[in-house]
């Protein structure tokens, strides 16, 4: 049996994380028996034991394939690349692959951590961060990253219709959900032509479409 014919997906309709590895399934043509993990309701279910011991991060989302447990979007992305390596997310050319990892990473790695849920948490019952500054805390890191991510994209000819080329890669598999999140928080979006573009783009492909959160079964 291919480690790919029995997955289970532990996700939640807002998690942007979740959202890039639905994306995933969907272009790889892959089902998942979805496991729904609410993030906010009676403190939060991914801090209930049974999940802990699933995911000790207490985070989504999380993949079981073949027995083994994943627990970070990008290693199952990977994952999922290298067990079904058709349609590609990643480039043949290993300069091209790199330039697709930077600007996935600089997403996953440098725009969201910094939003994510937990964080904002911190910042208003540990350090008592009214709304507002909370707010203009994730537009502050939002604005940063996506600055960035214009300029590498507006400038550089290996851009096509996506992030990299005419067909959609990891970089655009990260890109579309923090585009979904900066608009949960009012960040104008003006500013970013190039990625507007590309995710106008996206959304006219079904894998992109039907994993949008509003289309989830636990979507509120």
């Amino acid at each position: 049996m291919s480690a790919t014919s029995d997955l289970t997906l532990y996700s939640y309709f807002r998690s942007s994380a979740a959202f890039r590895v639905r994306i995933a399934l969907n272009l790889k043509g892959l089902r998942a028996d979805m496991r729904f993990v609410h993030l906010l309701k009676g403190g939060g279910a991914q801090h209930a034991d049974d999940y802990k011991k699933l995911n000790p991060l207490q985070l989504v989302p999380t993949l079981i394939a073949g027995g083994q447990t994943i627990g970070q979007s990008l290693a199952i992305l990977e994952y999922l690349e290298e067990q079904v390596p058709e349609p590609p997310l990643l480039p043949r050319d290993v300069l091209a692959r790199a330039r697709v990892r930077q600007l996935a990473l600089s997403v996953a790695c440098d725009i969201h951590p910094l939003n994510n849920l937990r964080v904002l948490r911190y910042l208003k019952n540990e350090l008592q961060a009214e709304d507002q500054a909370r707010t203009d805390w994730q537009h502050h890191w939002m604005k940063l990253g996506f600055e960035a991510q214009e300029t590498l994209l507006a400038h550089d000819p290996a851009t096509g219709l996506f992030c990299h080329g005419d067909t959609p890669t990891l970089a655009d598999i990260c890109l579309v959900p923090q585009m979904f999140n900066a608009r949960r928080v009012q960040l104008d979006l003006a500013p970013y032509p190039t990625l507007l573009r590309i995710e106008e783009a996206a959304y006219r492909l079904p894998a992109f479409a039907a994993a949008r959160p509003e289309n989830q079964p636990d979507a509120e």
